[in-house]
């Protein structure tokens, strides 16, 4: 594939799956589905015919152990980076198209080991990510002190709400030493590590400017509220209000 074609994509990769009219079999009626599977015909307790209701859910019993769990191909590294502002890029090009980026980003994934993955039904491939694969680019906030809440819109005009759900933390940056600031956009599956959005300069100084203090354990921190629970910025120097 050429670097030109990458914005002229319809679908990520050639995932059969994704592609509208992908197929081109006769649709099977219910007969043709079920024919031959050994699923008993529901009999409600009354004797009677059984409800839609009843049917349906023995339908789909019998589709449930007729169909096993699809294993998506592996197609090894893909010639994707993710750079550290958020720009997409294809064998070093960059993706100029946000309606690519944004299909692209419904299907990242990030696996127990940290790597990143791009994955639907049919395929998965590893893709390189610098920083976080997300930025927060816009603040807005309602209500103050405890019943403040502060929601994030992405470069992917994804919109996260700060809260138990979707934490803000703050991490040193090992070149600068400055803060970092990032909000939790989706969470891992069973513990696992989440997919996170890195907060621009410009938003952070307004996450700052709403910041308060507050005492935590021993510590005074500034901070802010969201949802009913406090984000941390930094520990404030002793004596300092």
């Amino acid at each position: 594939m050429e670097n030109s074609q990458v914005n002229d994509m319809v679908a990520p990769i050639d995932y059969a799956t994704a592609k509208p009219g992908g197929s081109s079999a006769k649709p099977r009626g219910p007969s043709a589905e079920f024919k031959g599977s050994g699923a008993p015909t529901p009999i409600a307790k009354n004797g009677s015919a059984p409800s839609a209701a009843e049917a349906t859910a023995g339908c789909s019993d019998a589709v449930r152990r007729a169909k096993p769990a699809r294993v998506p191909t592996e197609c090894g590294d893909l010639p994707f980076l993710i750079k550290r502002d958020g720009t997409w890029l294809y064998r070093g090009s960059p993706i100029n198209r946000k309606e690519l980026v944004c299909l692209f980003s419904s299907v990242l994934r990030r696996e127990e080991d940290g790597s990143w993955w791009l994955r639907t039904p049919a395929e998965r491939g590893r893709i390189e990510v610098e920083d976080a694969p997300f930025i927060a680019v816009e603040l807005d906030w309602t209500g103050d002190g405890r019943h403040q809440v502060l929601s994030f819109r992405t470069n992917i005009d994804e919109v996260v709400t700060a809260g138990p759900d979707h934490p803000i933390r703050i991490s040193q940056d090992l070149i600068t030493c400055e803060p970092t600031p990032y909000i939790l956009v989706r969470p891992g599956s069973a513990g696992h590590l989440g997919i996170e959005a890195r907060i621009n300069r410009a938003t952070y100084y307004e996450l700052v400017a709403l910041a308060v203090p507050e005492w935590v354990g021993s510590k005074r921190l500034l901070g802010v509220w969201s949802c009913g629970k406090f984000f941390s910025l930094g520990e404030l120097p002793p004596g300092e209000a």
